[in-house]
């Protein structure tokens, strides 16, 4: 559900309410239907303070009431900065990062993942690095005498990378697969 839309009827019959209950049965967030929608997770969020979109309560909020794919395609999934301030104040001891974690790796098993992510990923797995680097900061690293960075091992990030199941969805970028 996009800024957007947010006024927009929600039907129940467009909802997954199986999707709060399949949640539950997930290790480190059992607990997420305790949540009693206090705020407390947003109202101390470093992240939603400078954000004019991200509110872990509403991402919340969406999860319980089995808005699954707006949740799952929802860019704001990728906006926390896993401080673990939400979990930590959280009066009914809601892990709302790792609920967030989840959703990820739900995101990631069906194709959501931002083009950002994406292109991090993939300069990870060509490089080791998350960015490029270019020629003339290496060529600064040699004047200065330092050594040549290491490189990535990449069949092992590969590897890594097809377990995780990343490898999969951002091959589609680079027109793989």
């Amino acid at each position: 559900m996009t800024e957007e839309n947010e006024n927009e009827v929600i039907r129940i019959s467009e909802t997954d309410q199986q999707f709060k209950y399949e949640l539950s049965k997930i290790s480190d967030i059992e607990n997420l239907m305790l949540c009693m929608q206090c705020g407390t997770c947003t109202a101390d969020c470093p992240v939603a303070r400078f954000s004019g979109t991200y509110r872990p309560l509403k991402i919340l909020r969406m999860a319980l009431l089995g808005l699954k794919w707006d949740v799952l395609k929802a860019d704001e999934l990728w906006l926390c900065a896993s401080c673990y301030t939400c979990t930590d104040r959280c009066p009914r001891g809601v892990e709302f990062a790792s609920v967030l974690r989840v959703l990820r790796n739900l995101a990631v098993e069906e194709g959501y993942i931002p083009d950002g992510f994406k292109e991090l990923v993939l300069n990870i797995l060509d490089t080791g690095y998350a960015y490029e680097i270019s020629e003339s900061r290496m060529k600064k690293r040699e004047a200065a005498g330092l050594p040549p960075l290491p490189g990535a091992n990449s069949k092992k990030l590969a590897r890594l990378a097809e377990i995780a199941v990343f490898l999969k969805q951002t091959k589609k970028v680079k027109g793989g697969k």
